[in-house]
């Protein structure tokens, strides 16, 4: 009787091992494009709210227009320094990519709008309408989260629309309004949402 010999597995060609790996690359890509970025920190956006309501009692001591967006434009700096570190870190805590594609598509949607910000206050300073720079920049500011929203958590893209409530309220109220209101937007909201954020989404 003839021995029985075992059969013997062919391993997979080459080019069926590169085809399947090219696969696993694209679905990894997909869902991650797919994904929601979830490193926005809740307690940066607190902090944030914290220091606009003290550069908004600094502005409002401002006499000179000038003056007063520069101080705003020094807030804004440091809102950005805030948040890009508050991010890091949590993303770094949580052992999660900060660079993601829904990252790079958050800060593609946020950047026009701030880039058209800057344009309209230097005009809107050169023309002496300067008061009506609160009800656009939460505009402006509003619009720019919503957008962004689209690819973070759901309660980011609610904090935009808020934004956007209080700088129309901002545009049609006297100009005396415009400190109490920037306190109300950039401050109050910032540290509401952001202990939202903070308690549903891990800080």
């Amino acid at each position: 009787m003839a021995d029985v010999l075992p059969i013997r597995r062919q391993s997979d060609p080459p080019e069926m091992q590169a085809r399947a790996m090219d696969n696993l690359r694209f679905i990894r890509e997909t869902m991650e494009a797919a994904g929601t970025f979830t490193a926005v920190s809740g307690w940066g956006q607190v902090v944030i709210g914290v220091t606009a309501i003290l550069a908004a009692v600094l502005a409002s001591q401002e006499t000179m227009p000038v003056e007063w967006v520069l101080v705003w434009a020094a807030e804004a700096i440091l809102a950005l320094l805030i948040s890009v570190w508050f991010m890091y870190s949590k993303a770094k805590l949580a052992s999660l990519p900060l660079l993601t594609s829904s990252a790079r598509k958050l800060l593609f949607s946020f950047t026009p709008a701030f880039l058209v910000g800057m344009v309209i206050t230097f005009a809107f300073v050169k023309r002496g309408m300067a008061d009506l720079l609160p009800g656009i920049w939460m505009l402006l500011y509003g619009t720019a989260v919503v957008a962004a929203g689209a690819f973070s958590v759901r309660i980011v893209p609610v904090m935009g629309a808020s934004f956007i409530i209080v700088g129309a309220l901002a545009l049609f109220t006297p100009a005396s309004w415009n400190t109490p209101l920037m306190i109300l937007g950039f401050g109050a909201l910032h540290i509401i949402f952001g202990f939202i954020i903070a308690r549903r989404h891990g800080g």
